[in-house]
């Protein structure tokens, strides 16, 4: 452990009510920081944020990484009946468990549920890395790719059910052992879900003009390109960052490319003193 690196705990929330449960990492000593608030995307679970909430919580910041009904460590929810105002309504529940103001971080599919949460609650801060974009600024999709979303999928989707060794190819910022996690991680998800962020979901920007905010962009994103993000930053009047040479997954959990996004975000919460 380095000098700078403090000691930490984990521990774990579980909202028995929802089946909804949430991975903490803490500091050993709490701090002044807000804590962060992370919501993983498709297939996804608290699994994608572990380099995350190590990075963070040996710097002094508690991470809570949510995993939304049916996914992962949560209740095995029947996925076909949730949708994403049911992800919105798991990541609300959370607020209620966790110190005030947390700073929302979301991930594909998870940065549009967290700034339909930030619509609902206050938040410190808001941090979207590659995520969907909102209704306003979403290019409509075409009909025969929602029609043809099944009402449960997985990886085959997504195209993440090719050999390894080809998967590194199109992700190279990922370790072969990199994807064999995602592979082995990656869950089931509800068509409704895909279908309605497809279709786009509506933002109210206006309720989020006072929250901080920092939009990253991932220059191999083949599902939320980098000129997405950029475009959903200019709309939210937020700071961007692109990493030009970053997947989908590698901005994220990449043994080699995360820690460059989290020392990004590390900035922009000091320099709001988040």
């Amino acid at each position: 452990m380095s000098p700078l690196e403090r000691p930490i705990r984990k521990d774990e929330i579980v909202l028995e009510d929802r089946g909804v449960y949430v991975e903490s990492w803490l500091p050993e000593r709490r701090s002044r920081r807000r804590p962060l608030l992370l919501v993983h995307g498709e297939l996804g679970g608290s699994w994608l944020w572990e380099r995350f909430l190590g990075y963070f919580a040996h710097r002094g910041w508690e991470g809570h990484a949510v995993n939304l009904r049916g996914h992962y460590w949560s209740d095995t929810a029947e996925v076909s009946g949730l949708d994403v105002e049911a992800y919105v309504a798991d990541v609300l529940a959370v607020f209620d468990h966790i110190p005030p103001n947390p700073v929302l971080v979301g991930h594909g599919m998870g940065g549009l549920v967290a700034m339909r949460s930030a619509e609902e609650r206050h938040v410190a801060g808001l941090v979207l890395i590659s995520s969907a974009l909102p209704e306003e600024i979403r290019t409509p999709p075409r009909p025969h790719v929602v029609r043809e979303t099944p009402d449960v999928y997985g990886r085959e989707l997504l195209g993440w059910q090719s050999l390894p060794e080809q998967l590194r190819r199109m992700n190279p910022d990922l370790t072969i052992d990199d994807v064999l996690r995602v592979q082995h991680l990656m869950g089931r998800e509800s068509g409704a879900a895909r279908r309605r962020m497809l279709l786009g979901i509506p933002v109210d920007r206006g309720r989020l003009s006072d929250v901080p905010t920092l939009v990253i962009g991932a220059g191999l994103d083949r599902w939320f390109p980098e000129a997405d993000s950029e475009r959903l930053a200019a709309w939210l009047g937020a700071q961007y960052e692109p990493f030009g040479a970053h997947s989908h997954y590698g901005v994220v959990l990449g043994t080699e490319s995360y820690e460059q996004v989290a020392e990004a975000v590390r900035h922009f919460l000091e320099s709001h003193r988040l």
